[in-house]
């Protein structure tokens, strides 16, 4: 006997399946609540996109709250070298007002690019790579590579500088130490109360192989830790800090109790003569340990310091790159990021003015260490808390930058960087050691001054891509743009990227041209050679909304003249017998080229299948595929479209209806002549290309029908003679437009206009003649105007009563009034034996055969015309005669043979109720 839950069970699941899709208890894991047990799901490999956590989630480790896991980190690697041992230097050179326009200036920067970043961060979860990760996703694969390789070099680059500043204050405490000893005598020319003074001093520095010696050791053994892990180094970092803030204490209180008994005697204290002395700046020469040379190879000013002290308020990043370890991630990285970012930027704005009241400018600019000088209760706390510090910042510089570099790997973009793709839960070690080599070479360096505006170029540039996504993002509020973070403007984040960009040029010129070409060539190597990566590029929204705004723009007004542009609507497969596998004829796409100015401009390519949509909408999509295929390797630049209809006529009717918006709809239909149509299909042809010309004069679009299409040139195959217009009606000035635009291809360019004006026998030939060379002139066109007289039907009906000779054959014109006069017998025997009115397909038809022979004998006229004019002309032109009212298909596909006959290659042009070229520039 079956249980009453599961007949509940089967009538709830087939009533779900009425929907088409998995029901919410499958999705949301809430079978629980039916009673049935729920296998705990494994956890996703990294890298998978996780909507919804089906079941109980499986338990992760600790997770760090905000000051832990945000603020902590950040604080570490904002406070390093640069304060220790160049801020006092940077106080005595710039002075104490414009130390704190520095200060202010890089810490504006650094927090409105936090900002960016906690807008970008609160959007979504974010895993490894941290802002190559967030920009890439913003603004696409090839920007995000760029920056993000530019960034992984400014890490190791920045590992480099940690450990040449540990280096440094080593050998100052412990000069003995040194292999090499150097002795620099420095010549003092400053001010002191406004009055120069000169005096000579010996000061010993490390000497620069010391440096070179001592950092490649450290840098090794610093690797050898690397290589053990990142548990290993995620254990020790936090103790680094402590050092760190201690020693911040220490410098507090020896600045608040200085001078001790045994200080220098540039050391005042705190005191107002010495705020008054070094408010104004003092830059000059230096040698290249910074020590003042009046023969120095350095000049400093404020520009340079700021490539100096900018790596002072880096690393804010330090918080997002452990998104996936903290226990909220929307709320802990913005408020972490900013407070760590202010609450520097207050202590550094505090520090300038601490030091310029502390000491002499002389005792600033020589005493490299006057952190430990005055720091209480000795030096040798400042040393180890420098060490610690620079040490454990070059720790988490020589990891990251490796994992940097492997999760630009893992995302498979750029094949060259396949080395150090590392599988799950592995270290990198690939990374880390090409990691340690670039490292390496910028310890042989040595000089510290000239490492740090490097690592500025690579950071700002970076922060500005942070700031570039954010704004983009913003500026554009796509749907899925919906961050947590509130206290955000698209302009603040356009004033981050502006500040990014100026002080990137205030450093050196130089470098920002240098590094903006090195990103650039790694955009353009991606772009060659970089597989696209399904992330949403933001370049394609801000396209988007650059092409809605524009349409909008545009309105539904008229496009003027001076404005107009083709946009043809091609019909691919009209009646052409081609191959199951070609979507479109060859020579469309060519000459859907000729009708584009250098490229420009816009084809809508469509074909039509005849069925069910429903039974045939699959077939249609493939279809597409292959049109869109065939557009981009016909180099030919538009959009495919297949419609599925019961017929080509009602698929085209939809189409010339509904294709495009506003002012971007197609305005020339292009379609080829049915030359095959006497020996296919006699009936359905006929009727369907006069649909489509009577559906395109009610929809006002030009028309053009190609005839010789087969023979239609290439962009090999140069023509030369002349492209002759049979310009017989006004049509807006269309078929002059399109002889320009075929002069602009290399194929046509060796050629020449004629224009032939068709006149009666009484017309002025002269008068035309002059009235077509002015219309001519004033639209910028050069052609030669020839007036042809053409004998008027009335003229013939004289000439053939009373027995004159016709000047033309009458073979083809007889064989047309045959064939009419035999189908016109047959529909009026079927009329009369059927009781009921002249019927062709469907529709009432009134035959006036004089008028059929009128437009026999007038077709017949021109096309002789053309024959003895322009039998060898490259192409020609000629009006398009609309379809007579009440007359047959049959009998209008006769005029039009009757037109085209023994002319090779032939466009047949109408235009519509607008003009297409005008006098005015």
């Amino acid at each position: 006997m079956t249980s009453t839950s599961e007949i509940c069970g089967s009538q709830r699941d087939s009533k779900l399946e009425l929907f088409g899709f998995d029901s919410l208890v499958n999705i949301l894991g809430l079978k629980s609540m039916t009673g049935e047990e729920v296998p705990a799901p494994s956890s996703p490999r990294e890298g998978e996109d996780v909507a919804i956590t089906i079941g109980r989630p499986k338990e992760a480790g600790p997770k760090f709250g905000t000051m832990m896991g945000v603020f902590v980190p950040c604080l570490q690697n904002i406070l390093g070298i640069i304060y220790y041992i160049r801020f006092t230097w940077i106080v005595g050179m710039a002075g104490i007002w414009q130390s704190l326009v520095l200060v202010s200036f890089c810490g504006a920067c650094t927090f409105l690019t936090g900002l960016s970043l906690s807008a970008i961060a609160t959007n979504g979860a974010m895993k490894g790579g941290g802002p190559y990760y967030l920009i890439g996703r913003a603004l696409g694969p090839e920007v995000g590579v760029s920056i993000g390789l530019c960034f992984f070099l400014g890490n190791a680059v920045a590992g480099s500088m940690y450990v040449l500043g540990a280096v440094e204050t080593f050998l100052d405490a412990i000069p003995s130490a040194g292999l090499f000893q150097e002795s620099v005598t420095v010549v003092n020319n400053t001010l002191l109360n406004g009055t120069a003074t000169a005096g000579t001093a010996t000061i010993s520095t490390p000497s620069l192989h010391d440096l070179q010696v001592y950092g490649v050791i450290v840098t090794i053994l610093l690797c050898f830790i690397v290589f053990g892990g990142v548990k290993i180094i995620n254990k020790v970092a936090p103790a680094f800090l402590i050092p760190v803030l201690f020693s911040l204490l220490c410098i507090y209180l020896g600045v608040f109790i200085a001078p001790r008994h045994n200080a220098p005697k540039g050391i005042t204290g705190l005191s107002l003569t010495s705020l008054r002395d070094n408010w104004g700046s003092e830059y000059q020469r230096t040698n290249n340990a910074g020590v003042p040379d009046p023969n120095g190879s350095i000049y400093w000013d404020f520009n340079a310091l700021v490539g100096l002290f900018f790596p002072a308020v880096t690393g804010i990043m330090a918080g997002s790159n452990r998104s996936a370890s903290l226990k909220d991630t929307q709320r802990s990285i913005p408020i972490g990021t900013l407070c760590a970012t202010l609450t520097t930027t207050a202590m550094y704005l505090f520090s300038v003015l601490l030091f310029g009241a502390l000491s002499t400018r002389e005792e600033l600019l020589t005493d490299r260490l006057l952190t430990a000088t005055v720091a209480w209760p000795a030096p040798v706390v400042i040393y180890i808390g420098i060490i610690l510090s620079t040490l454990g910042a070059a720790l988490q510089s020589l990891t990251g930058a490796p994992r940097l570099l492997a999760a630009i790997a893992n995302d498979d973009i750029l094949p060259v960087l396949n080395y150090f793709k590392v599988s799950e839960g592995a270290e990198p070690h690939a990374a880390t050691l090409f990691t340690a080599l670039i490292c390496i070479g910028c310890v042989i360096i040595g000089n510290l001054d000239l490492i740090t505006p490097t690592i500025t170029m690579f950071f700002l540039l970076c922060y500005a891509g942070v700031n570039l996504s954010c704004f983009l993002l913003d500026l554009l509020d796509a749907p899925s743009w919906r961050p947590r973070w509130k206290l955000h403007h698209w302009s603040l984040s356009l004033v981050g990227a502006l500040l990014c960009v100026v002080i990137m040029f205030l450093i050196s010129w130089s470098f920002t041209v240098i590094s903006l070409a090195l990103a650039s060539l790694i955009y353009y190597y991606v772009s060659l050679k970089g597989k696209a990566g399904d992330w949403g590029d933001g370049f394609k929204s801000a396209y988007f909304q650059l092409a809605l705004r524009s349409l909008r723009s545009l309105g539904a007004n008229q496009v003027h003249p001076k404005n107009w542009y083709p946009i043809p609507l091609i019909l691919c497969r009209p009646w052409g017998k081609l191959p199951e596998n070609v979507p479109c004829h060859p020579k469309l796409a060519d000459f859907a080229n000729c009708m584009k100015k250098k490229g420009r401009g816009m084809s809508i390519f469509v074909s039509t299948i005849d069925g069910d949509y429903h039974e045939l909408a699959e077939d249609a999509k493939t279809a597409c595929h292959q049109l869109e295929a065939y557009i981009e390797y016909k180099r030919c630049e538009g959009v495919a479209e297949i419609i599925v209809a019961p017929s080509m006529s009602e698929g085209f009717r939809s189409i010339v209806q509904t294709m495009g918006l506003g002012n971007l709809k197609p305005n020339i239909v292009v379609v080829r002549y049915p030359e095959i149509w006497r020996r296919e299909n006699l009936t359905e042809i006929p009727s369907t290309f006069v649909s489509i010309i009577n559906d395109c004069i009610i929809a006002n679009k030009a028309v053009v029908i190609v005839k010789g299409l087969d023979e239609w040139p290439n962009e090999f195959q140069r023509q030369y003679g002349t492209i002759d217009l049979y310009w017989i009606v006004r049509d807006g000035g269309l078929m002059l437009l399109l002889s320009q635009l075929l002069l602009t291809k290399a194929t046509f360019e060796s050629c020449k206009i004629q224009v032939f004006c068709i006149a009666e026998e009484d017309t002025d030939a002269e008068e035309l003649k002059t009235d077509v060379k002015k219309f001519l002139y004033d639209l910028r066109m050069h052609a030669e105007v020839i007036v042809v007289t053409m004998k008027s039907w009335e003229s013939h009906v004289e000439s053939s009563s009373s027995g004159a000779q016709p000047d033309d054959s009458q073979e083809a014109y007889t064989s047309a009034q045959r064939r009419i006069s035999t189908y016109l017998s047959e529909m009026k025997e079927t009329a009369q034996r059927e009781g009921r009115p002249q019927m062709v397909d469907g529709k009432q038809v009134v035959v006036n055969e004089q008028k059929v022979d009128k437009f026999l004998y007038t077709m017949l006229k021109l096309n002789s015309t053309i024959l003895r004019y322009s039998r060898m002309a490259a192409v020609v032109l000629v009006s398009l005669p609309p379809p007579p009212l009440n007359h047959p298909a049959y009998f209008y596909m006769e005029y039009m043979d009757l037109l085209v006959e023994n002319v090779p290659r032939m466009l047949i042009v109408r235009g519509y109720r607008r003009d297409v070229v005008t006098f005015f520039t």
